[in-house]
C-alpha cells in the first residue's frame, strides 16, 4: 500500500512539474521578460505591456526590437507603433531599418515615410540606398550599328548608375536604361560618315549619349558611359548594291527574254504571212491554164503564140537551172582532185 501511494506521489509530482514547466514556457511566450529586458538594457524605451499586445497582434516582438535597438545604437529615433504598422504592411521592418541607417551614415536624405514607401513598392530599399553609396556598373549586351559608309559595327558599352532614392517608386528599371543606352549608340553610330572614326574615337558615342538625358524618368542616374569594346562586322553597303546588282540582272533577264519571246513571236507571224502569200501566188498560178484556154476559144491567142509562149518559158527555166549553183562543184572537185 505504501509503495503504491509512493508511485502515486511521484506521478503527481512530474505531473505538476511538466505543468509547471508548460505554464512557464506560455507566461514566458506571451510576456517576453527576456526580450523586454534585452531593450531595456539597450536604451530602448518599450513597456512589457506592449510586448504582450504584439503577441495578440501576431507580431513577433523580437523583430521590433532588434529593429529599435539598430536605430537606437546608430542614433535613429524610432517607435514600435511605426514598426508595427510597417510590418503588418507586409514590408520588411529590418530592411528599412539598415536603409535608414546606412542613408543616415552617408548624409542621403531618406525619411522613414519615403523608405516605407519604397520598400512596400516591391524595391530593396536596402540595396537602393547602398547603390546610391556605391554605384553600380551595367553592361549592355552587343549593340550592332552601321555607319554611313555601309560598315556594320558591334558595340559594347558599360553603364555606371546611381540609385535616384527619390524616383524609386514609380521609375523605370535597368531594362529601360540599357535599352535607352542602346538605343543611344545605334544613333551615334549610324550618324557616323565613317567607321573608321568611331573606331578612332569611340568615346564619341559615349558624349552624344551621355547628352541625351537617358536617365530621365527612371530610379537611376547615369554617372558615366564608357565603350568596352568595338568590332567590325559585316560591310552592309557591299551585300546591298550586291543584291542590288542581282536584282536588276534578273530584270534585264526578264526583259531580254520578253523580247526574245515577241521577236519570235514576230517571226512565227512573218512566217504565216510568207505562206500566206505562197498560197496566192499558188492560187495565182492555177488560174493561168484555166484562162489560157478561155483565150483560146475567144480566139485571142494562137497556135504559134502558145508555143512561143513555152519557149519563152523553157528558155527562163534554163537559164534559172544554170544561174543556180551545183551542189559540190569546182570546189569540191578541187578537194577530191588533192
Amino acid at each position: 500500500m505504501n509503495i503504491y501511494l509512493l508511485q502515486v506521489s511521484w506521478g503527481v509530482t512530474i505531473g505538476v512539474a511538466v505543468g509547471a514547466l508548460i505554464l512557464l514556457w506560455i507566461i514566458l511566450y506571451f510576456i517576453p521578460i527576456g526580450l523586454w529586458f534585452r531593450a531595456i538594457i539597450s536604451g530602448v524605451r518599450i513597456s512589457l505591456l506592449q510586448l504582450i499586445v504584439m503577441r495578440w497582434r501576431r507580431v513577433p516582438p523580437s523583430a521590433i526590437v532588434d529593429a529599435l535597438i539598430n536605430a537606437t545604437k546608430a542614433g535613429l529615433i524610432l517607435n514600435s507603433d511605426q514598426l508595427e504598422a510597417h510590418y503588418l504592411a507586409g514590408g520588411n521592418v529590418r530592411n528599412v531599418v539598415m536603409a535608414l541607417i546606412s542613408a543616415d551614415k552617408a548624409n542621403i536624405d531618406l525619411d522613414f515615410n519615403s523608405a516605407t514607401a519604397i520598400d512596400l513598392a516591391g524595391r530593396d530599399v536596402f540595396e537602393a540606398v547602398q547603390m546610391s553609396v556605391i554605384p553600380k556598373v551595367i553592361e549592355t549586351p552587343p549593340v550592332t550599328a552601321v555607319a554611313k559608309d555601309g560598315i556594320q559595327l558591334i558595340a559594347k558599352a558599360r553603364v555606371t548608375v546611381r540609385a535616384n532614392i527619390r524616383q524609386l517608386v514609380g521609375g523605370a528599371g535597368e531594362e529601360t536604361v540599357l535599352a535607352r543606352v542602346g538605343e543611344g549608340v545605334v544613333s551615334s553610330i549610324g550618324s557616323a560618315d565613317s567607321h573608321k572614326a568611331v573606331l578612332e574615337n569611340p568615346d564619341i558615342i559615349s558624349k552624344t549619349v551621355l547628352k541625351k538625358g537617358l536617365d530621365s524618368g527612371t530610379a537611376f542616374e547615369i554617372l558615366s558611359i564608357d565603350i568596352a569594346d568595338v568590332d567590325i562586322g559585316k560591310n552592309i553597303g557591299a551585300e546591298l548594291q550586291t543584291d542590288q546588282a542581282e536584282a536588276d540582272k534578273n530584270i534585264a533577264q526578264a526583259k531580254a527574254e520578253e523580247r526574245r519571246a515577241m521577236a519570235i513571236a514576230e517571226e512565227q507571224e512573218m512566217k504565216a504571212k510568207a505562206q500566206e502569200a505562197r498560197a496566192k501566188v499558188i492560187e495565182a498560178e492555177a488560174e493561168v491554164p484555166m484562162a489560157i484556154s478561155e483565150a483560146f476559144r475567144a480566139g485571142n491567142l494562137g497556135l504559134m503564140d502558145y508555143y512561143r509562149m513555152k519557149n519563152i518559158q523553157a528558155d527562163t527555166d534554163m537559164r534559172d537551172s544554170i544561174s543556180e549553183p551545183k551542189e559540190g562543184g569546182k570546189d569540191d572537185d578541187d578537194k577530191k582532185k588533192k
